[in-house]
């Protein structure tokens, strides 16, 4: 265990994480999620990344963070620092789901934009249905959604039937939709600087 490196992620991104492991040949890498449920408390977010960095100090060479700061105003960057611990740069997952470049295309042309990930478009009436309270309150969708334009699908799989819901979400909401095929290279490209074999000793924060 001394050789493998903690991998502490949101559950939202979990299947991507495994399938970038097992096509990198990432062995070495042992993934601890945390419920996807979080980013809608996003203020429990840094405590409970706090208490998985806690418990594994002990047993990992080192420990890396798949979240980015995923609306916690820079109070996860606070806890990480007091250990040394690195995280995905960037904002939220969106952006390195589709990659700098591409996202921040996507963003600045129309900035009124929701994103929907695989994962989010699984799970889209738990998370965001239900955890905003719309299926209780349907008057509830113009005040959370009133100033967004379009629902924008960053898929990570070609998978019809998810696209097919996707848009189903989008009209629930009565927003526009867009689609742009991502694949998993831009978050495997985004890991490897931390998370490669050959490059983790010089780039993975060690206590």
């Amino acid at each position: 265990m001394q050789d493998k490196i903690l991998v502490i992620a949101c559950g939202a991104i979990a299947r991507e994480l495994v399938y970038v492991k097992r096509l990198n040949h990432w062995n070495h890498i042992e993934f601890q999620c945390l419920p996807p449920d979080l980013h809608n408390t996003p203020d429990k977010l840094p405590s409970a990344v706090k208490t998985k960095v806690e418990s594994g100090l002990k047993e990992f060479r080192d420990i890396f963070v798949a979240y980015a700061d995923c609306g916690t105003g820079g109070a996860l960057d606070k806890v990480l620092d007091e250990y040394g611990i690195e995280r995905i740069p960037g904002a939220h997952c969106y952006e390195f789901f589709a990659g700098s470049d591409q996202f921040n295309a996507i963003a600045e042309a129309e900035p009124g934009s929701f994103y929907l990930t695989d994962f989010l478009v699984r799970h889209f009436k738990r998370l965001v249905v239900k955890g905003l309270g719309m299926d209780r309150l349907p008057g509830l969708i113009p005040m959370y959604f009133g100033n967004y334009k379009r629902v924008v699908y960053l898929a990570q799989s070609e998978s019809e039937t998810l696209k097919t819901m996707a848009r189903a979400h989008a009209d629930f909401l009565g927003l526009e939709f867009e689609y742009h095929y991502c694949g998993e290279t831009p978050l495997s490209l985004a890991l490897k600087p931390n998370l490669a074999p050959d490059t983790s000793n010089q780039n993975v924060s060690t206590r």
